[in-house]
């Protein structure tokens, strides 16, 4: 079982997870050639994937799974309510709303199964519809997948415990981003508990999933206006010291990484 992340950030974000011959693809919030082109660059043609999963309707998230999903027949699994609020924002523009392969499932579902991958739905806080992050199992490996929540929660952590990669958002410094452009009423979105996860924040989640087993932490969602990696690291390096995490980049992904 592995992993890519073709880019991250507010410009857009898709991550690929491959096990056994399946290839699903989380989110896709770039153009249709523009994710070509992030595909080719890990040996991975648009035809080979076996499907999208939506973690919410922001366009960073949704905007290029219409257009790829009818460009190669793929399947779209998403909660009803993440798929209502596309249907009306800007994945309508590109015919989500006329999908002929889309699976629907509830944030709450125990598990779902995309061929040799059994996906774990885990509802967040965050300021969307039915907004849900995933823990993925192949291989008798577990990989975890927090971006875009507000706020840590138990459930949260319970379902990230054991994992032997995570993938956790880091998106900004509540100093940067109280000195950085974003008017008020934006700095309150992004550091509120349906916003984003701050450093710390990720530190504390971190802290309380960490267990021997884990090999692999990417720090992920990284603000280009109220963030920089040395403090997201900072931050993470202080509760796992035995790990060297990374940081996936906005335009250069992270290529492959083995779960």
């Amino acid at each position: 079982m592995r992993f890519a992340v073709l880019g991250s950030g507010s410009r857009g974000n898709a991550t690929l997870i491959e096990c056994d011959g399946t290839r699903v693809l989380l989110d896709c919030g770039f153009p249709l050639r523009e994710l070509e082109q992030r595909l080719a660059a890990v040996d991975v043609h648009p035809s080979e994937l076996s499907a999208v999963v939506v973690t919410h309707e922001h366009g960073d998230h949704v905007a290029g799974v219409p257009r790829l999903a009818a460009r190669y027949g793929l399947e779209v699994w998403a909660s009803p309510g993440t798929w209502k609020a596309a249907c009306k924002g800007a994945a309508k523009r590109a015919g989500a709303d006329t999908l002929p392969r889309l699976r629907l499932f509830p944030s709450h579902a125990r598990r779902l199964r995309i061929g040799a991958l059994a996906l774990r739905p885990i509802p967040v806080p965050h300021d969307a519809r039915e907004p849900c992050q995933f823990v993925f199992e192949g291989d008798g490996r577990r990989f975890g997948v927090l971006t875009d929540a507000g706020t840590v929660t138990p459930r949260m952590c319970d379902a990230l415990r054991e994992c032997d990669a995570l993938m956790l958002e880091a998106n900004h410094d509540p100093e940067l981003l109280r000195l950085g452009p974003y008017p008020p009423s934006l700095q309150r979105r992004v550091g509120g508990a349906f916003g984003h996860l701050s450093n710390a924040q990720a530190a504390v989640l971190l802290d309380r999933v960490l267990h021997p087993g884990l090999r692999r932490v990417l720090l992920s969602h990284l603000s280009q206006q109220n963030n920089r990696p040395d403090l997201a690291l900072a931050a993470v390096r202080a509760v796992c010291s035995d790990l060297e995490p990374g940081v996936a980049d906005q335009d250069q992904g992270s290529g492959w990484i083995d779960v």
